[in-house]
């Protein structure tokens, strides 16, 4: 499935060149109308981020961000400083299809455990944001700040273990920079977790990235700056995804 992203910062779409709030990058779209968009031109999903939240331990939601949700909570996976369960019960209680958990990953590994079991597989997307140094997947938290040390592939054998459907996994060093996806790191988590769904993000930048991604067996794309700079249309996206051709073939 093809699942565009819209990630938002002081009240504004933005995007953030390998994670890095110093280089953000401001679009002059309304938010409001941008997802309507998505949703007519035929997205089923729509990810939502809340970048302030996802730095800060305890920072309150905008009213941006309770409209999306109560407006087209059904289409919204949500992504941003979600660490309690307060936050799951209100984001469901309000429609959202699936919510992203990112930090609580790491740091809350018992609640997560009890979340996945209760809330159900369906709902409940980890985020794996992955900073790769000499050819170690070294997992970073709190919007991508904090490096873990700790190993991605450790990480994702801990999470099958506790019935994890959805991974979310982004190569930092290729968020926002339309360099083209990592396809080997995609390519050897699906073979070493065959039972995760996974979600490419960050670096497509071409109709041909998505199928590669697709002919390896990705999951889900989840795409950003490649729709906001008009690289291709959402449109051409999906329907490249469901042919696995792109325009000029089919």
């Amino acid at each position: 499935m093809i699942i565009p992203a819209i990630d938002i910062l002081n009240g504004k779409i933005v995007r953030l060149y390998q994670g890095n709030y110093n280089l953000v990058q401001y679009y002059d779209h309304n938010i409001y109308n941008l997802i309507e968009q998505y949703l007519l031109h035929g997205a089923s999903i729509i990810h939502i981020v809340d970048l302030e939240s996802a730095r800060a331990d305890n920072h309150d939601r905008n009213k941006i961000f309770n409209k999306i949700v109560n407006t087209f909570g059904n289409y919204i996976q949500f992504a941003g400083g979600i660490r309690s369960e307060k936050d799951i019960e209100y984001l469901l209680l309000h429609g959202v299809k699936r919510i992203v958990l990112g930090t609580a990953i790491i740091n809350q590994v018992d609640q997560v455990k009890n979340w996945i079991k209760y809330y159900g597989s369906e709902y409940i997307v980890a985020a794996l944001d992955v900073n790769i140094k000499n050819n170690i997947n070294s997992i970073c938290i709190h919007g991508w700040k904090k490096d873990t040390k700790l190993c991605l592939e450790d990480v994702l054998e801990n999470l099958s273990t506790m019935g994890i459907k959805y991974v979310l996994c982004t190569d930092i060093s290729k968020d926002g920079t339309l360099l083209g996806p990592n396809i080997t790191l995609y390519n050897s988590l699906i073979q070493q977790f065959p039972k995760i769904f996974f979600q490419s993000s960050g670096g497509v930048c071409s109709l041909n990235d998505i199928i590669k991604l697709k002919e390896i067996g990705v999951n889900d794309i989840i795409l950003g700056k490649s729709l906001l700079e008009n690289k291709f249309t959402l449109l051409e996206a999906i329907q490249c995804w469901q042919k696995g051709l792109s325009p000029a073939l089919m």
